[in-house]
């Protein structure tokens, strides 16, 4: 006999402004099966969570209804609830009022019968839900973290520090990521590698941390706390074990004009190189599509110059097999170059530059030695422009979003170049200044008042050359849109911050989601910022949106207390709300006929086709299979049986039809 508690919730005034909440529990009460009814001001507090566990002991309740918000986010609250008052959380149902009647209908009779019909519904169903229990799977406690960033570094770090083991791979001959290319950083002007090399090298000598560079994953299969990965690590042509990274071999290269990608095509290495002084690991990688003994079968100088003899020219891609039971995604992002932008001449003038050259130009590691001068001619620009949201709030370029970090490094490159070039004229072009963070309004503002930095409230329309000069054409909002061209020696572009190259195909190895401009998707915008929608996976730093050092940091650190957290049992409990297939031996009445057709459907790959024996162990027919762990509960496979032989496990048929008929009925 059903006993059902029916609960709603007014949710202060987000579901009672347009809804009759105390109504809509008085139609409850007379309900077939309904014992007991009330309506609360705010049911998932805890005084409304103890409405429902008392009334689930005083009046021995077997079934609740609860009408409240999305029960994505408050699912779990209420039926924790149940569980503490005795009551199986799985005999919980939840009633979407704010979502789907408050939220999208205005105030009246036909949206409050709407919240009635929903509640009848549930109540329904409810009374064909039976007791589940939780499945336990068992869990890896090694973690993968893909990209070695400031980011995928802090996360690495956290979890290895907490007693885990750790994967971390680097697609890059070193770790490190955009912030082993910065010069200082914003708001106190640190020194980029004096902050970071420690952590580099902490990371390389770290023992619960086996670091892989110069790798690439190339399959993730698996579900939370039993992934299995595949790592492609490419051929170095370079036995790491015997080089001592003495670099002779690099300074013998004959090929020594090669595009650095370290220092963004303003400087040149050879086709032997290590990417920068500090990289960890600081051993030399060969590139193959620039080497003479690869593309011409010739050279081999330097394997004849190694006195360590570690040159390996016959070296081969290896595939390396891990089990992992989380994932950390810290792939960072990308910066738009200046051929994006044809009003500023597609990328044909050399002293047009993006953020991030300017750093390399900036840095004492740098292709000047700091020292600021023009890609040109090499000579030190007296007059310099910034261009801020260039690419970035932009819609008709498709990047309608902010990039967040352009205001901070702008301001900090103008100061870098006053500092440097003191006779020089710095002007800043800018929409709007967005320093929203700590101590960061008074960076700018001291760029401004103390610096002399001449910032330009406006856009700029063009840049051409005219007599050696960059003219650098713009208007001036605060002065009535006044135009203004300035004749500079050099114009940097705060390009817009993009989501990484391989951002997309990651994405679909690792079943995560992304949006439109490629960027990672969290699971809640505001309570799951750093997990996915695939369990087990999560985010650090600029995957997810551009972010600055510290707020990538942060993430990181919790991204790896969600690891931590995972890897705190040996067992993972999961919601038991998964695909079961009705194939029962005989001689129990079987309906699955064993097509395989569920197994191709299948997204997660949870479902195989097995023998099925009698009690003396013959085979007599072939039926799917559900792995547990693997179920993610979707129901492709539901829709795709022929048989109908698959039910979700407190989403049956009998479920579904019992809460249609409940509307179809009430009409």
């Amino acid at each position: 006999m059903s006993r059902i508690g029916v609960f709603i919730c007014h949710c202060g005034e987000n579901i009672s402004a347009t809804v009759d909440c105390e109504r809509v529990a008085r139609e409850a009460s007379l309900m077939e099966g309904v014992l007991y009814s009330i309506d609360y001001k705010y049911m998932c507090s805890d005084p409304g969570q103890n409405l429902i566990k008392e009334a689930i002991k005083e009046h021995n309740l077997n079934g609740v209804v609860v009408a409240a918000c999305s029960p994505r986010m408050h699912e779990p609250t209420f039926r924790n609830a149940c569980a503490e008052a005795g009551l199986n959380p799985y005999m919980c149902e939840i009633a979407n009022l704010r979502e789907h009647v408050s939220w999208v209908h205005e105030k009246g009779d036909a949206t409050t019968q709407k919240a009635i019909d929903l509640v009848r519904m549930l109540v329904e169903k409810v009374k064909n839900n039976k007791p589940l229990l939780p499945i336990t799977v068992p869990v890896t406690r090694r973690a993968l973290v893909l990209g070695g960033g400031i980011g995928g570094i802090q996360a690495s770090l956290d979890i290895a520090n907490a007693g885990h083991q750790v994967i971390l791979v680097e697609r890059d001959p070193s770790i490190g990521g955009h912030m082993s290319q910065l010069s200082e950083t914003f708001p106190t002007l640190d020194c980029s590698q004096c902050i970071l090399t420690p952590r580099m090298v902490e990371v390389a000598r770290h023992p619960n941390i086996t670091l892989i560079t110069y790798a690439e994953l190339e399959s993730l299969e698996g579900f939370i706390g039993n992934f299995k990965a595949k790592i492609r690590k490419k051929a170095k042509s370079i036995d790491e074990k015997l080089c001592t990274g003495c670099g002779l071999c690099t300074t013998k290269c004959p090929n020594k004009k090669i595009p650095s990608e370290f220092n963004e095509g303003l400087g040149t290495r050879t086709a032997i190189y290590i990417p920068f002084p500090q990289a960890v690991p600081n051993k030399p990688v060969i590139d193959k599509t620039q080497c003479t003994y690869y593309t011409k079968g010739k050279c081999r100088l330097c394997e004849k110059t190694c006195p360590a003899q570690a040159i390996r020219l016959d070296q081969e891609d290896e595939i390396l097999e891990f089990d992992v039971g989380a994932v950390v995604l810290a792939t960072g992002f990308n910066v738009k170059g200046t051929d994006f932008f044809p009003e500023y001449g597609y990328g044909n003038y050399q002293d047009v530059i993006t953020g991030l050259q300017f750093e390399r130009l900036a840095s004492a590691s740098g292709p000047t030695l700091g020292e600021i001068r023009r890609p040109s001619d090499g000579k030190i620009p007296e007059k310099i422009v910034f261009v801020a949201c260039a690419g970035s709030r932009d819609p008709a370029k498709g990047i309608e979003y902010c990039s967040k970090i352009c205001c901070m490094y702008i301001a900090k490159h103008a100061m870098l170049y006053k500092h440097k070039v003191h006779q020089g004229n710095a002007y800043v072009f800018y929409m709007d200044i967005r320093a929203g963070g700590k101590m960061y309004e008074e960076f700018v503002r001291r760029a401004i008042e103390e610096d002399d930095v001449k910032y330009i409230r406006g856009r700029v329309s063009r840049i051409y050359e005219r007599n050696g000069k960059l003219i650098v054409k713009g208007a001036d909002t605060l002065m009535g849109g006044k135009p203004i061209e300035i004749d500079a020696d050099m114009v940097v572009l705060a390009t817009a911050g993009v989501a990484s190259p391989k951002a997309e195909e990651l994405a679909q190895k690792v079943h995560v989601s992304y949006d439109q401009h490629n960027f990672y998707a969290e699971a809640h915008p505001k309570l799951k910022p750093v997990e996915t929608n695939t369990a087990g996976i999560f985010l650090a730093g600029s995957c997810q949106a551009p972010k600055d050092i510290p707020e990538t940091v942060a993430m990181a650190s919790g991204a790896a207390s969600k690891v931590i957290g995972l890897f705190s049992n040996s067992e993972l409990k999961r919601d038991p709300s998964i695909a079961v297939v009705n194939r029962m031996p005989p001689p129990t009445y079987t309906t699955c006929v064993g097509c395989g057709l569920c197994v191709t459907a299948c997204p997660y790959q949870a479902i195989q086709l097995e023998d099925i024996k009698d009690r003396k162990g013959n085979v007599v027919k072939r039926a799917a299979y559900v792995n547990p762990g693997l179920c993610q509960g979707c129901g492709t496979c539901v829709a795709f049986c022929r048989s109908k032989s698959i039910d979700i496990e407190g989403y049956t048929s009998q479920q579904i039809v019992a809460e249609i008929s409940a509307l179809l009925n009430d009409e």
